[in-house]
């Protein structure tokens, strides 16, 4: 059975940073793309972010580019997002997702097949 876990979410003053985690299990991380979504107070889900299985482009919502990072650790079957100079309009749940690939667009993130159940995140002081 394939199942995300979210872990790392929490409070951070604004320009701060964060690391969240997200755990797989029940399949093989490697052979997929992998991805973050975001969903704020009141507001649609957002496509954060996308990694391709190997190669191609990883894509970041231009909200996001230049402070945020995805990666991956195939030996612990983990993905990350690194998030720094947090703002407080970053204030979310963050998903993550997996599917075979990525879209052309970060906000085609929103689409992938499996997702995680999310993180608060809170950018605060």
């Amino acid at each position: 059975q394939l199942q995300l876990v979210e872990s790392g979410g929490g409070l951070v003053q604004p320009g701060g940073s964060l690391n969240l985690s997200c755990a797989a299990s029940g399949f093989t991380l490697e052979y997929y793309a992998i991805g973050w979504i975001r969903q704020a107070p009141g507001k649609e889900r957002e496509g954060v972010s996308c990694m391709p299985s190997s190669g191609g482009v990883t894509n970041y919502a231009d909200s996001v580019k230049g402070r945020f990072t995805i990666s991956r650790d195939n030996a612990k079957n983990t993905l990350y997002l690194q998030m720094n100079s947090l703002k407080p309009e970053d204030t979310a749940v963050y998903y993550c997702a997996v599917d075979w690939g990525c879209g052309y667009y970060a906000s085609d993130t929103t689409l992938m097949k499996y997702q995680g159940k999310g993180t608060l995140v809170t950018v605060s002081s």
